[in-house]
């Protein structure tokens, strides 16, 4: 399928690549597709394409949001949202405040009975956002690999059929998906950033991920 990512930063090259790995046509979306590390994830995956952010947004029957979580709104309004319509969004986004850390955890700028993947599907009503990848660095989120198995990628959403599609790519990049159901579950899915960060934050530990057991 066509694959329009929204940002140009790790996670989208990471994110780009890895879809146009799996034989998709890939286009990365940037405020500057002219910047050197464009350029040269153009030179690495061979067909994909780069350009604006409403060059993406209309390029892609599927979309990825890869951008600031802070810049979101912004990026939106720059790739036009009636170029969003009837499409699925995988939202990777977290809400990460401009201020530092404490002790290891990231500031928010939502509160506990929000979330920016509420926020942007209301900015995307025709939309069918998901949200998924957000709670994973980038050097794990494409064909991780762990001792103990694949690891869970936690997602959630208001369509069944975009959560589907989201599932699939999330297993193709060799995760277990695990659907938390609607949108209002990335109250809790975000927060998983946080937690995430606090062992790279505190001792330069980068290379984790979460697991859901069961019996």
């Amino acid at each position: 399928m066509r694959v329009g990512v929204l940002g140009s930063g790790t996670v989208g090259r990471v994110l780009g690549a890895g879809l146009a790995w799996h034989g998709n046509q890939v286009m990365l979306g940037s405020r500057n597709p002219e910047k050197p590390e464009v350029q040269q994830w153009l030179k690495e995956n061979a067909g994909a394409e780069a350009g604006s952010f409403a060059d993406a947004a209309k390029f892609g029957e599927f979309l990825v949001l890869a951008t600031l979580g802070r810049a979101v709104e912004e990026a939106l309004a720059l790739a036009g949202r009636e170029n969003f319509t009837g499409k699925t969004v995988m939202d990777t986004t977290n809400p990460i405040a401009a201020g530092a850390p404490v002790e290891g955890v990231l500031p928010f700028f939502t509160g506990p009975n929000e979330s920016l993947g509420e926020r942007i599907q209301a900015l995307l009503p025709e939309a069918r956002v998901v949200k998924a990848f957000n709670s994973v660095g980038s050097a794990c989120m494409v064909n991780p690999k762990f001792r103990q198995g694949p690891p869970t990628m936690f997602l959630c959403g208001d369509n069944a059929a975009a959560k589907a599609q989201v599932s699939a790519i999330a297993r193709q990049f060799g995760w277990e998906a695990l659907d938390m159901g609607g949108m209002v579950a990335a109250r809790a899915i975000e927060p998983l950033c946080m937690l995430w960060c606090i062992p790279g934050l505190r001792r330069n530990q980068w290379t984790h991920a979460f697991k859901l057991l069961a019996d």
